[in-house]
């Protein structure tokens, strides 16, 4: 029989307002040991967008650069009326993505959240389909003028055990509950290492692994794949981008 974890509720936006705990700043990945390497940071200024165009952002066209943001909706295929969210934006430790150069460690942090919109934002949650995120997945490739490609950044574990919620809506052998606005999954401060010098952007791909349920109420769920793939523009320096120190409830 599945039995549920009882957990604090949260909206995306309260979930947004929670920091991963580290003095140094570690990347949400490294603290796990599943990561990079850690990194130092200060300051508490809000994202910054790239605003000028620079030879890195011709080559690479990234939303995640010019907006200083990402998010993404995405449908799939056998679950009608999901709207399936993934958000990415650089934390304050390097705020500014103008600034993201080949060496030095760049922050980001993400989230993942499911609507089901084939009922109003307003009814009851139990009228609502419950998602649940298994693992996820998150690789990295950089796209250079001639080096050999690199992987600054990986990510594979349960959701469950790296969200910032340390007691997160559970239901056995499915996960944790990412159907707004009862669930979501968030990770701080994930750190972006060194890349050749002749690096002008990096692909993040993410692949989520959920259980849909089939209908509200039924409990009887379907497992699919939601992927999403992120470019970034790495602009030219000698120097290495520099992350500020921020505090710990910081994002």
């Amino acid at each position: 029989m599945r039995t549920r974890t009882a957990a604090r509720t949260r909206t995306g936006a309260a979930a947004l307002a929670l920091a991963l705990l580290a003095t140094p700043l570690l990347s949400g990945c490294s603290a796990l040991g599943i990561g990079g390497d850690s990194g130092d940071g200060a300051g508490v200024e809000a994202p910054t967008a790239a605003g000028g165009a620079t030879e890195a952002a011709l080559e690479v066209d990234s939303q995640f650069t010019d907006d200083g943001t990402f998010q993404s909706h995405l449908s799939i295929d056998g679950a009608d009326g999901l709207d399936f969210v993934y958000t990415l934006y650089p934390t304050k430790a390097t705020p500014r993505t103008n600034e993201w150069y080949p060496k030095g460690s760049k922050y980001f942090t993400f989230t993942f959240q499911a609507y089901d919109l084939s009922r109003k934002i307003r009814d009851p949650f139990a009228t609502k389909r419950e998602v649940y995120l298994d693992t996820i997945k998150v690789t990295s490739k950089t796209i250079t003028d001639g080096s050999a490609t690199k992987r600054p950044f990986k990510l594979k574990a349960d959701a469950q055990k790296i969200t910032w919620d340390p007691e997160p809506l559970t239901l056995d052998d499915y996960g944790m509950l990412i159907t707004n606005p009862k669930g979501s999954f968030e990770l701080r401060n994930n750190e972006i290492g060194d890349m050749a010098d002749d690096t002008v952007g990096l692909e993040l791909t993410f692949i989520s692994k959920v259980w849909i349920e089939t209908k509200a109420g039924s409990e009887d769920f379907v497992k699919r794949t939601v992927k999403q793939v992120v470019p970034i523009a790495i602009f030219a320096s000698d120097t290495p981008t520099e992350a500020q120190k921020i505090p710990v409830d910081a994002s």
